[in-house]
């Protein structure tokens, strides 16, 4: 069975704090061809659309679409500070290799 990708609560937190719902807008995570692995992660505020996946807490949503799903399946979708920055991650089981960016990988 494939389980939906996860949204961590401090996901949620940081949407919250970017006034997304407020807006009307959700945390569109999506996938593409393309990057230096095969494949990459597209992440912005976007509405959403009928055929997605809405992940919903603390009155804020994630959306997937229906051709992303499945590669993001059981992925976790959480909100890293680091030294580099602070930027919205996917940690993807589904991923065999990913490149240094982070943003990129290949199944």
């Amino acid at each position: 069975m494939n389980l939906p990708p996860k949204v961590t609560s401090r996901a949620f937190e940081r949407l919250a704090e970017i006034g997304a719902a407020g807006e009307g807008k959700a945390l569109r995570v999506a996938v593409e061809g393309g990057g230096c692995s095969g494949f990459q992660y597209e992440i912005a505020l976007d509405e959403p659309k009928e055929d997605d996946l809405i992940l919903e807490g603390g009155g804020q949503k994630v959306v997937v679409d229906s051709i992303s799903l499945p590669f993001l399946t059981d992925a976790v979708i959480d909100f890293s500070e680091e030294l580099i920055g602070a930027r919205f991650t996917i940690e993807n089981p589904n991923a065999t290799s990913a490149c240094g960016c982070g943003t990129s990988f290949s199944m």
